[in-house]
């Protein structure tokens, strides 16, 4: 097999907490253990902590190299400029992450530069108008309309993560024939050890407005009349105001001794450790493109219910693996906790366990690398006949 050079363009590197980056580093990993060579060009921004990364790492033999950005608006739009470090760094393959963002435009010159493929993987950036400022409307509305067709069309290859986003890139111009699905994927370790069961409830994943909190938190005020002694864990890096909210709430519904916050948790084997100690794993999200922490609970057999977003409600069918309810409804969330709680439900419930794990094993990263490397060497063999 013949062997790759692959630089990777995203906004956060390690150890951020990011969706983005999870994908990014685990594709990394396998390409480097295959023994093709990975460079990556970040920002040195660390997500989710309040802190900077240094200039250059190598981490698990993954070359990373970080850039102070010149501008930034908001949490994910940042400006930087890797370009003489990718020209220095030599690529056989550029591959720049999440549609309509600054970076995708300098991979795309940088290819054009080194007369190479680019690839595009979009992350499914096609958020429902209510959950985005007036501000964040106006742009995506016109980069949609005016630069997304235009620049998409340069890509060697789109991959989306999700199906769902696929009609509105059809809708942007991608033809099937240059359209790749490649969804995110989950180690191989979520599915080595022995499952454990587990008793109570826990969210795993970052704790801000987006993940809607609220919800879990006041549905669990109905399920602790009927199970008085009900424990919730949330766990995840938290942004400081967002949890003193949640705090409050809690307090003022009476659930102090039924919540407890935890930190992030960055190994694996501690992950899967916590999350078997759950019995039921809990996402209310306004938004979720592709929930891996969602995939990861359903490895280890745990119950699932999410809110009906559309990145959830397209790994889960409702009451066959997992359950889906109406995303504000805490009601019917509370109905269905205290349903999968019921002994007398423990037959069906087992079943819908089984099925998760299932459904997760069609996500291993190893089966998904397969697909995403067999991409990356066609384009260099085509580029070199091109050439």
């Amino acid at each position: 097999m013949k062997k790759l050079k692959i630089a990777f363009l995203c906004i956060y590197s390690h150890p951020s907490i990011d969706g983005v980056w999870s994908r990014v580093s685990n594709l990394s990993k396998l390409l480097v253990e295959k023994g093709h060579e990975v460079g990556i060009f970040s920002t040195n921004k660390i997500k989710s902590l309040n802190q900077l990364s240094c200039n250059f790492e190598e981490y698990e033999k993954i070359k990373i190299h970080r850039f102070k950005p010149y501008f930034s608006y908001g949490e994910n739009i940042k400006f930087w400029d890797p370009t003489k470090e990718i020209i220095k760094f030599n690529p056989d393959v550029i591959i720049a992450e999440v549609y309509r963002h600054p970076h995708t435009h300098l991979a795309l010159k940088t290819a054009r530069k080194l007369k190479i493929p680019c690839v595009l993987v979009t992350h499914a950036p096609f958020v429902e108008p209510e959950l985005r400022s007036k501000v964040g409307n106006i742009i995506a509305s016109l980069y949609d309309k005016y630069i997304g067709p235009r620049t998409l069309e340069k890509f060697s290859k789109i991959v989306s993560i999700t199906r769902w986003e696929e009609p509105y890139l059809k809708k942007l111009g991608i033809s099937k024939r240059r359209l790749d699905y490649i969804p995110n994927g989950i180690s191989k370790e979520f599915f080595k050890t022995k499952i454990k069961k587990g008793k109570d409830l826990m969210f795993l994943g970052r704790i801000s407005p987006i993940k809607n909190l609220e919800i879990l938190i006041k549905s669990l005020s109905i399920v602790k009349k009927a199970i008085p002694k009900i424990k919730l864990r949330i766990i995840g890096p938290a942004e400081p105001a967002y949890k003193q909210k949640l705090v409050l709430l809690i307090k003022n519904l009476d659930l102090e001794k039924n919540i407890s916050f935890l930190p992030a948790i960055f190994d694996i084997k501690k992950k899967i450790q916590a999350l078997d100690q759950a019995k039921i794993f809990i996402l209310p999200s306004k938004r979720e493109a592709m929930p891996i922490s969602l995939i990861e609970a359903m490895s280890r057999a745990r119950i699932v219910m999410s809110s009906n977003n559309k990145g959830s409600a397209e790994i889960i069918q409702d009451k066959k693996n997992g359950f889906i309810y109406p995303q504000e409804d805490y009601n019917q969330l509370a109905r269905i906790i205290i349903k999968c709680l019921d002994a007398k439900n423990n037959k069906k419930i087992r079943k819908i366990e089984l099925a998760a794990r299932r459904t997760a094993l069609k996500f291993k990263w190893e089966e998904i690398f397969t697909r995403f490397l067999s991409i990356l060497l066609s384009l260099k063999s085509s580029n070199k006949h091109n050439n």
